[in-house]
């Protein structure tokens, strides 16, 4: 019997660049595949698993992401195993697989990859049935879907050898898309006002780009802060490993941040404002640092330029490969992918003896 994976139609699996909740998907998908399980994936035509059956509506991954090619491709999905005898859960990435989760007769996950959303929310409370379970990926992200929701927690993991130990360097580094919320301005004044070198990864989407124009251009032409782009896996990991410290200084409930773990496996600390699930990823003194304000991330990254021989990097790197592995993360949905499945054999008993 096979896990039916489903994920977005908007960035192949594995992502080539950007796309965090594909990568997750990747690493899950591999992980299983790698235990002996079975495992169909619903993806873009483009994404390419080996031991992995993909199937596809769209054969190259379409951007930017529309709700309705979100629909189509969950519909597509959840056609696709309505005909077949051979899953018996569906694990899905995308919220509009959910709509369809009481028309399939094995159980459903779904990992919830999003900020809270008052239509989100409502369409989780119609789809709400025994068979069922939602997966929030932080704690923080649980308590902000509301009471009337129940959801289990899993952090996200990662493959601990694809993120080698760095040896540090002078700079820093951000990570990431860049929006307003992933405070791509704050690190670029951080970096200034602690006189530590800079260099960024990522770009602006379709809808941040007046911001870019406006916030981030003029700070980007400053003494030491060195705009790389959007990178591919191995010199994101070149980055890292060779970084004083990785800034994180968001200004929203972010659910998760890969890049928090991908920093820590690589050694090097993550200074993060208090929001989102920071509070539970960073080890304080061990993986990095959670602070109040701009104030306080750049003493903490003036500290640790002055003395970056305080900070262990193996043991921020052991910590992260204890925490966040890909192992631990798929050791967790198999236990909620037994408890669900014997969930409906419970249930599918009580309905043939009443």
């Amino acid at each position: 019997m096979a896990i039916a994976l489903v994920s977005t139609p908007f960035v192949a699996v594995p992502p080539v660049a950007y796309g965090g909740t594909e990568l997750i998907v990747a690493m899950l998908a591999r992980e299983l595949a790698a235990r002996g399980q079975r495992v169909i994936l619903y993806a873009t035509g483009d994404s390419k698993l080996p031991g992995v059956q993909i199937e596809w509506l769209y054969p190259e991954a379409i951007w930017p992401p529309n709700e309705y090619h979100e629909l189509n491709h969950a519909q597509f999905a959840l056609r696709d195993i309505l005909r077949r005898n051979d899953v018996e859960l569906v694990h899905t990435h995308i919220s509009a697989a959910t709509a369809f989760a009481d028309l399939i007769d094995v159980p459903m996950i779904c990992t919830l990859h999003h900020a809270y959303d008052e239509a989100l929310h409502e369409l989780y409370a119609g789809a709400a049935t025994e068979s069922l379970t939602l997966v929030a990926i932080s704690r923080r992200q649980r308590d902000l879907l509301g009471h009337d929701l129940e959801a289990e927690v899993v952090h996200h993991g990662l493959d601990a050898e694809s993120y080698p130990l760095g040896r540090g360097g002078p700079g820093a580094a951000f990570v990431g898309r860049f929006a307003q919320e992933k405070g791509v301005a704050h690190a670029l004044d951080a970096a200034r006002r602690a006189r530590v070198p800079l260099r960024l990864a990522g770009r602006p989407h379709w809808k941040d780009e007046e911001y870019f124009r406006a916030e981030i251009e003029p700070r980007l032409r400053r003494h030491g802060m060195v705009w790389m782009g959007e990178l591919s896996h191995a010199p994101k990991v070149a980055l890292l490993g060779s970084s004083l410290a990785t800034l994180f200084p968001i200004e929203w409930e972010e659910p998760f941040g890969l890049v928090m773990i991908e920093s820590m496996l690589c050694g090097t600390p993550v200074i993060s404002f208090a929001r989102g699930s920071a509070g539970e990823v960073v080890d304080p003194g061990v993986t990095g640092w959670v602070v109040e304000d701009l104030d306080e991330m750049v003493w903490r990254l003036r500290e640790l330029a002055a003395r970056p021989w305080r900070f262990d990097r193996e043991r921020c790197r052991a910590r992260a490969v204890t925490r966040f592995s890909s192992a631990a993360m798929t050791d967790n949905y198999q236990a909620l992918y037994a408890a669900a499945i014997q969930r409906q054999r419970w249930s599918r008993n009580e309905r043939a003896y009443p």
